[in-house]
């Protein structure tokens, strides 16, 4: 059996995220969705709300499972979990020179471990969640971004913020 993980914070989960766990279902006969903590990142949503909001968006995708391992490193959940590839979502040329970072460390720390690089939908490609929170602060519609129950999430949250 093929396991894989699609690391992310996810804070929110996009359709970009979602384009990429889709074609990873298609790939690999297991993929783990796993919550994390990018030390770089303040998240809006805690990590039980991103785990909540992913496992809403991609409950119909019968390999998919979602998990929560905020403090851990991503390949000794990969170990963990028995994968042999990180799946990593793609946008433009900048996510890949940031994933080369990444995967080359990745290398290092577990070799057996593979990073298989996504692109996701053409559609999505300039979307980021941190753009989406900047959009839905000032009351731009984001809905053509987001899975439903997302937006409604993100827009009341930054009404609440607003209020």
């Amino acid at each position: 059996m093929k396991i894989a993980l699609f690391p992310g914070s996810y804070d929110p989960i996009t359709n970009g995220h979602v384009s990429v766990a889709k074609k990873a279902a298609e790939i690999f006969d297991k993929v783990y969705v796993v919550v994390m903590t990018n030390t770089s990142k303040n998240y809006m949503f805690s990590s039980s709300e991103r785990s909540h909001f992913a496992k809403d968006a991609l409950k119909n995708i019968h390999n998919i499972e979602i998990l929560e391992r905020p403090e851990e490193l991503t390949v000794n959940v990969a170990h963990e979990l028995g994968a042999s590839a990180i799946v990593r979502g793609v946008r433009n040329s900048d996510d890949f020179r940031y994933e080369q970072q990444i995967a080359g460390i990745n290398e290092k720390l577990a070799p057996d471990i593979h990073t298989v690089l996504l692109f996701t939908d053409p559609e999505q490609s300039f979307v980021a969640s941190s753009m989406l929170k900047e959009v839905a602060k000032f009351g731009g519609d984001v809905s053509k971004f987001l899975p439903d129950s997302v937006e409604k999430a993100l827009t009341q949250k930054m009404r609440d913020i607003n209020a």
